[in-house]
């Protein structure tokens, strides 16, 4: 059988939390890297939206970061990322949402000239202070195990501490700031950031993850 085709962007928060999911699940698919300012013609016909990441396979196209996720966890959850509070949910909406916003006017100040970056990184800290409370006594944020809320906000909350990771270190987030650091040494994490380069036509199939031999 064929596997489904992912679409991906290493440094893409969006395109790490598909790989995250894909990862955990168990599931393999064939990883095709591409460069965003030169995005192959085989993945323009693929994807509605031209972004990463997309997911290709026999029923159609996935085309959006979250919607993987439930696909791959739907086939198999077996670190139950699945099994969270309600709240999850919500905490999932408002990351993807006005935090979101918010830190692509931070990061990206200059393409929003009308805006003010520091008062965009201000209203993004409100939802980070809200994490840090949930944090606080626990390593996850519903408690000893990661959940798909942590994993579908996570590669948000690296991306905002990058952009001025001294400052992000000064701030009075003990718990949120041991909680990325612990994602980002995680070997779940480290083993979806391998490098690709990017897909031509040309390419043999690059499986992700990797089939592991002992």
């Amino acid at each position: 059988m064929t596997l489904p085709i992912l679409w991906s962007f290493r440094r893409c928060p969006y395109a790490m939390r598909a790989r995250l999911a894909i990862s955990v699940s168990g599931m393999q698919v064939q990883l095709r890297e591409i460069v965003l300012r030169s995005k192959p013609d085989a993945f323009l016909v693929t994807s509605p939206s031209a972004t990463v990441p997309c997911l290709k396979f026999d029923k159609g196209v996935i085309d959006e970061s979250f919607d993987i996720m439930l696909w791959a966890l739907g086939q198999n959850d077996p670190e139950a990322w699945l099994d969270m509070a309600d709240q999850g949910h919500s905490l999932i909406e408002t990351s993807d949402g006005p935090f979101k916003t918010s830190l692509d006017r931070y990061k990206y100040a200059s393409r929003h000239p009308d805006g003010d970056a520091l008062v965009e990184r201000a209203k993004a800290a409100e939802f980070l202070t809200n994490l840090n409370l949930m944090l606080d006594g626990q390593a996850w944020l519903f408690g000893g195990n990661p959940t798909l809320a942590d994993m579908a906000i996570l590669p948000f909350v690296r991306q905002f501490a990058h952009v001025d990771l001294d400052w992000f270190l000064q701030q009075p987030w003990p718990h949120l700031i041991t909680w990325l650091n612990a994602f980002k040494s995680s070997p779940r994490f480290l083993g979806i950031m391998s490098k690709y380069t990017p897909w031509t036509e040309d390419d043999e199939p690059v499986i992700f993850p990797p089939t592991t031999t002992d």
